[in-house]
Formats: structure tokens, sequence, C-alpha cells
């Protein structure tokens, strides 16, 4: 056989192709890198036999010097599959040379070490350019602490699934711990050259990977105090670790520790806003958060070009009560585009080789693959999936505050604080009554216009562009803080004719009878045209008679959409309406016959009309709002489907893959119970390592030790049979550690025992514990 056994291969076409379209691609990579890159190229050592090249990706190697990644490609020598017919008298392939390659994050360059078997290893390095270059002590060390923490921080990374990736323990060892310390030690003043999280703008020495590696590392085996004895030392030398310092100390439970090192360093540095954010979570968790709101809008104060100082702020006035403060909090975060993981670019390969560990396989515990499931179209096209980066978390901040105070009030809140299309329209059409009637001039073109043509443009302008100070109260929040930024993103939504992406806005209503169950259902192009050219032909007369029929008590809106259900009575959910925005016919009744709408007229004759005490919704936040609405009406006709079929006495069926989403939809829109039951509902259709992992964690916080490892012991198989080899750091170790803080690591060993598990299974499982005495981990002694 040609392929190696219980290890990934994607063989290649043209022998070292994967090399050179690595090699390519280096330039592209902008943060930590891709993962390892193993190549190797076998030869049966016969002539006219052609050696064929094949490779996989790794991650946990020690990349420490040339010796131990040539001792990695060795290793596969061993693991070639030899033939299953004793007695065959063909040729065995052995593996003749390879090609270790290993980005070095700090210096944006690609060490890469030749074996020959047998015969000598060649280390060197290879720069964007391809240009080759002799491997220093120092890009060792850099490259050691980069291969390190991809291994960490890619080692649950949702967003980094590669097929053949073979995922090792990166640090086995006490000794090679301590390795790891010394060596980010070293680096630590270097390690924004690594980036950072999506919501950091600007990667700084205590924001960056570096540090979000390490707190990762030593925070999910809740072993703060080696943490600290790093921070401890880099911190004698630069005050600006003292948040990372006092977040450790507050970590391992020594709170007036933390609490000393925060108040030494504000007296130093009152400006930081790491400091701030850790002494406004630190009260907040003491339950005084309006003190943590004085913090976080200080923290804003200092830095008001980050999305986090933001988000913060929103979070606590959310825990205020202060709804219409953290709706405008939120309208000012500033947004940063998601840039995706660094992957390869790889050619289509010949083959792919993915073998299963027998052990596994005999388990039983992983299901066949029978074929693609059909899924419902509306539940597949929910846009709140694909989210990203600050726009994910943005939306997460929308659903806990729709959670907290309700769609229709949150459709009232937002009216209140923000310039609504109806009332921009009506104010432009006021301010075009009072205009005087210019003749055209000689030349054909129009007089200039006086200078009350634009009074209603320029008042717009100038409230979207204005200064607002951060009040005590919270009753206003600006993003232009300390001259150093302005909110143009609302001025563009007053200049720009653009018109909004936010899907229909006129609606009419969907009633579903009791006697008609109620499905999720999704029109096509044709079926939404066909409802325009209705809508348009009836729009008067709704207008003229719908305006005080609003069922839900949100805006009165004539555009707005409600969807009632006839099994639960009361469900009703109404579509938001667009925020200001400019439009061709904006306040004509859309016929282009010059005229006003019925609802114009209305909204023009009252008292005292204006919206200068508003500000206007930025674009981002108003296109959240649709996708929220759309997670909101999928999750209401669902809720109001198993209603039905409960007082029906009926059984209620969807798919495994369909369940799952629902899920992950009651999750995101904060109904954990509802979320828990569609997963054991999709695991009873089908195996999703998705469900179990998210039920693991609902488990282990509830301290359910017997179901948390039955979801352990399935994810720990699934995880091997995709090659994740590791047992730290991984989330299964961090929710049994969690468990192992109240019941102890040896009722753990127990009940495993007593589960009856496979042999192979078990020695797995015991891997977790291992790691936990080898390190002295909470519970390993008890």
């Amino acid at each position: 056989m040609d392929a190696f056994r219980d290890v990934p291969e994607f063989f290649e076409v043209e022998i070292g192709e994967s090399l050179v379209a690595r090699t390519e691609t280096l330039a592209s990579f902008r943060e930590l890198g891709p993962p390892d890159l193993c190549h190797v190229i076998k030869s049966t050592g016969r002539v006219g036999q052609k050696d064929i090249g094949s490779y996989h990706y790794v991650s946990g190697v020690d990349a420490s010097s040339s010796a131990s990644l040539a001792a990695y490609l060795n290793s596969l020598t061993y693991a070639v599959e030899d033939s299953n017919a004793w007695f065959s008298k063909s040729t065995a392939w052995k593996v003749r040379s390879g090609c270790y390659c290993c980005f070095n994050a700090f210096s944006r360059v690609d060490i890469r070490v030749d074996v020959k078997i047998p015969g000598g290893v060649n280390a060197y390095v290879i720069d964007v350019r391809g240009e080759r270059h002799e491997a220093t002590p120092e890009l060792w060390q850099e490259t050691y602490l980069s291969a390190v923490l991809r291994a960490i921080l890619y080692a649950d990374d949702a967003n980094y699934r590669l097929a053949g990736y073979r995922k090792l323990d990166p640090i086995t060892s006490p000794d090679a711990e301590i390795r790891f310390l010394q060596t980010a030690e070293a680096l630590f003043m270097k390690g924004w050259q690594l980036g950072s999280d999506p919501e950091i703008q600007v990667a700084s020495v205590v924001s960056n990977h570096l540090t979000s590696g390490i707190l990762k590392y030593f925070g999910d085996s809740y072993r703060y105090d080696q943490a600290v004895n790093l921070f401890e030392k880099i911190f004698a030398k630069d005050s600006e670790v003292a948040s990372l310092l006092a977040k450790a100390y507050i970590g391992m439970n020594e709170e007036v520790k933390g609490l000393q090192v925060i108040a030494h360093a504000l007296r130093e540095n009152p400006q930081s806003y790491t400091l701030l954010h850790v002494q406004c979570d630190f009260l907040r968790s003491k339950g005084q958060t309006e003190w943590a709101a004085k913090l976080a809008r200080q923290a804003v104060n200092c830095a008001p070009s980050e999305f986090a100082t933001w988000a913060k702020l929103t979070e606590v006035y959310i825990g205020l009560g202060m709804f219409e403060s953290a709706l405008l909090t939120l309208n000012s975060c500033p947004m940063f585009t998601y840039n995706e993981r660094d992957l390869h670019r790889m050619p289509a390969p010949a083959r792919t080789h993915l073998p299963t560990k027998q052990f596994i396989a005999d388990s039983g515990i992983l299901e066949e693959d029978g074929g693609k499931e059909e899924v419902d179209v509306a539940l597949l096209r929910l846009p709140a999936p694909g989210l990203r980066g600050t726009f994910a978390q943005a939306y997460a901040l929308l659903t806990r505050l729709v959670a907290v105070i309700g769609w229709d009030e949150l459709l009232k809140t937002r009216s209140a604080v923000f310039v609504m299309e109806e009332e921009y329209r009506a104010q432009k059409a006021q301010s075009a009554m009072d205009l005087p009637v210019e003749k055209p001039s000689a030349n054909g073109r129009d007089a200039k216009a006086t200078p009350k043509d634009s009074s209603v443009r320029d008042s717009a302008v100038t409230l979207a562009s204005s200064t607002e100070a951060l009040s005590e109260n919270g009753s206003s929040v600006g993003r232009s803080m300390n001259g150093r930024a302005d909110d143009n993103a609302s001025t563009i939504g007053i200049t720009s004719p653009t018109e909004r992406s936010t899907g229909p806005q006129d609606g009419d209503k969907l009633g579903i009878s009791s006697e008609n169950i109620p499905t999720i259902k999704v029109s096509s192009e044709s079926d939404r045209e066909q409802e325009h050219l209705e809508r348009s032909k009836s729009e008067d007369e709704e207008e003229s008679s719908g305006d005080d029929n609003n069922s839900t008590g949100g805006e009165e809106d004539a555009d707005g959409q409600e969807i009632t259900f006839g099994a639960t009575a009361g469900v009703a959910l109404e579509k938001p309406t667009a925020a200001a925005a400019q439009t061709e016919d904006e306040g004509t009744d859309g016929n282009n016959n010059g005229t006003r709408s019925p609802r114009l007229e209305k909204m023009m004759q009252q008292d005292g009309f204006s919206f200068s005490n508003k500000r206007l919704c930025e674009r981002w936040l108003d296109n959240l709002f649709m996708v929220l609405y759309e997670d909101l009406r999928i999750w209401t006709i669902f809720r109001a489907e198993v209603a039905h079929y409960k007082t029906q006495h009926v059984a209620y069926r969807k798919t495994g893959s369909e369940w799952e989403i629902l899920g992950e939809l009651g999750l995101r829109l904060q109904h954990k119970e509802e979320a828990k039951e569609a997963f054991l509902r999709c695991l009873d259709n089908k195996f999703s390592a998705k469900a179990w992992t998210k039920l693991l964690e609902m488990y282990a916080e509830e301290g359910d030790l017997q179901r948390s490892l039955n979801a352990a012991i399935r994810l720990t198989a699934y995880q091997h049979r995709w090659y994740q080899e590791s047992a730290y750091p991984t989330a299964i170790a961090h929710y049994l550690f969690k468990l192992g803080q109240t019941h102890g690591h040896q009722k753990i060993s127990y009940t495993m025992l007593s589960m009856g598990l496979p042999e192979g299974l078990l020695k797995l499982m015991e891997a977790y514990l291992d790691y936990g005495k080898m390190f002295k981990v909470e519970g390993y002694d008890y």
C-alpha cells in the first residue's frame, strides 16, 4: 500500500505542487498563518516505478529546531501501511524524502526542513518573494512560538476547519510548558506583530494573539497562577501589562491583589481602556452596575475608535435597563471588516486518503453518513449564521436586548431614538412646501436654490455629525469623542441617494388558521413580484384605513407586517420599517404624480413635528434589525407549529439537520431550554458534533456529570476520527476540568469505568485526566 496508516493524505498530481502553491501564497498570510504543511515523497526503489508525492496539514509539532521537525518526518516512515496479503511479493512503499513547512508569524517567513531518508537534514527560510535565507536562532525561536499559538488558538476554532488537518498536543510536559513561558516572555513585546481578534482595530502589547493564546491555554484549565508569574515579570518592565495581570489575579480568586494592581496602574495610566474594562467586569460581577457604567463611559472616552469599548458600554446599559441609551450606544459602535483566517490555496489532489482508526469504527458511536438530508429552504436562508467579527458581536447584543424587552418594545425604542423613513420624508415634504417657486434661468438651467432649500438636509447632517458628550446618566451617546472620530456613516445615510437593501418594506398579513397547520415557507421571486403588484394596487386603501389598526402596539407604519398564528392566540410579529433613507420619490405616494400619501399628510399636520432630538440609524444596524426579524419570524412559526401539534396530539417531525439549525436559532435568541430540546431531537435523527458540543456546554454549566461524560465520549471519538489527537487545549478538556472542580477527577474516572467503554475509547478519555494530573489542575487529587 502507498498510503499511511491512520494519517490523512492528499496525493499530488505532480510531485512538489503543494510546496509551490504554499510559496506563492506566503504573501497573503496576514496574522498567525496557516497550519504546518508536511510533504513526503514515497518510492518503491524499483526501476520504472514512479515516485508519488503526498501531503497533510499538522499542528502541535515541536518547531524549536530542525531536529524536532526531522523527528516527526522520520516517525512517518513507520506509518506506511503494509500489504494486506502476507504472501504478496509486491515491493513495499517507503518514505524517501520529506519537507516540513512551518510559518513564522513574527517575521512573515516560512521555515522549511528537508529530510533525506537515509541522508541528511537541511533547514532554510523562504521569504514572501520565494528567496532562500539561512535559519537563525532568533527565527527558530519565533517559529516555535508561532507554531504553539496556532495549535492553541486553532484547536476549536469553528472558522478554521480543514480536511486532513492533524492536531497534536503542543505542550506535553511541564518542561515543555516552561519553555513556552520563557519564549513568550522573550517575545512578549513583539506580540502585536501577530495581529489580534476581529473586534480589536489595532493590535497592541496587551491585545494580540499572543496574549489571547496565553489566557486561553491557562484559563481553560483554571491555572492562572502560571499566567500570573509570567505577567508579574513583564509588569516589572512595562506597566501596560497591568490589565492582564489583574485579570489573571481575579481568575485565580485573588481579587484583592487584582484590585491593588488596577489601582496602582490607573494612577500611572488613567487612559488605559483595558484596565477600565477589567474593573468594570469585576464591578458587574459584584452587582455594582451603576459604578461599572461610569467606568465603561470613561473607557469610551479613552478609546472611541475601538469596538470593544462601545460594546461594553452597551452591555452595561442593558444591565441597567437604559434601553434607549443601549440602542444609541450600539449604533455608535465602529465596525471593522472581517478578515478570513489564513488558508492554503492548494491545487486539486489526484486522490484523498482519510483513514479511520479501527477501534473508533468498531465502537459504533459515529454513524455512517446516510446521504444529504432535505432541509427547509427557509432555515438554510437565515442570514444570522453568516455574521462574523464585530457584526456577530453587535447582533448578539441586539438579541440580548430583544430577549429582555421583547420585539414590540424594541421597535418602540427604535422609533423613539432614530429618525424613521416616514418622519424624514414628511419633514422633507414640509420643507419643500415652504420653498418659493423659482423660474428657470435664461440658459435653461434652474436658478440657484435659496438657502432655505437645504434647511432640512443641513439640520439632519448637523444632527448626525454633531459631537455629543457622554453624560453621567447616559441619556445621549455620540461617537464623536474628543474630536477623534465623527459619525460619517450617519451623514452618508442622508447625503447618499442609494436605497437600502433591507428587503421589501411593504407587507400584508400572513394569517395561518388553526385548520391549516402552519409551515415554514420562503416565497420565490415570482411570488414576491406578484405580491408586490397586488399590494401596489391596494396601497392607498390600506393606508387610509389601516393607520390605526396596529394590533402589536409597535410603530404606526403601513409597511409593518404581522405574522399571526391561529393555533396560538395573541402571537404576532411586526416587521420593522426602514430607518431614514433618501429615495427618488420621497414625499410622494410612489406613483410619481407629485401627490403625497395620506400617511405623510397626517404626519405633516402634527404640531411641532421635528426629529432634532433623534439620531440617524447606521445602515449596518438597520440591516441587523432585518436579520433579527428573520430569526424571530422563523422561531415564532416554529414554536406555533410545536404548540399546534401538541394540542392535536400529533408527533412533530423534522429532519436532524433542521433540528440542528433550530437549536442554533434558539441559542441566538436566548431560548436555552428550547434550544436544548431541539439539539436532543437532532441527535435522535443523526449524529451531530455541533449538537453534542452545545449540550456538553449546557450539561457542564448544570454540573450534570453523567450526561456531560456521555457527550464528551462521543465528541472525543468524533475528533479522533478527524485526526484531532490532542487532549489539551480542547473544549472537551475545558468542560471536564470545570466538572472536576466540583466532583473531583477521581469521581470522573470511576464514572467512566462504570460506563463499560471499549479499551481504545477509555484510553482516549483518560488522556484528559492524565493531563490534569501532570499539570496539577484543580481537582486532580480528590
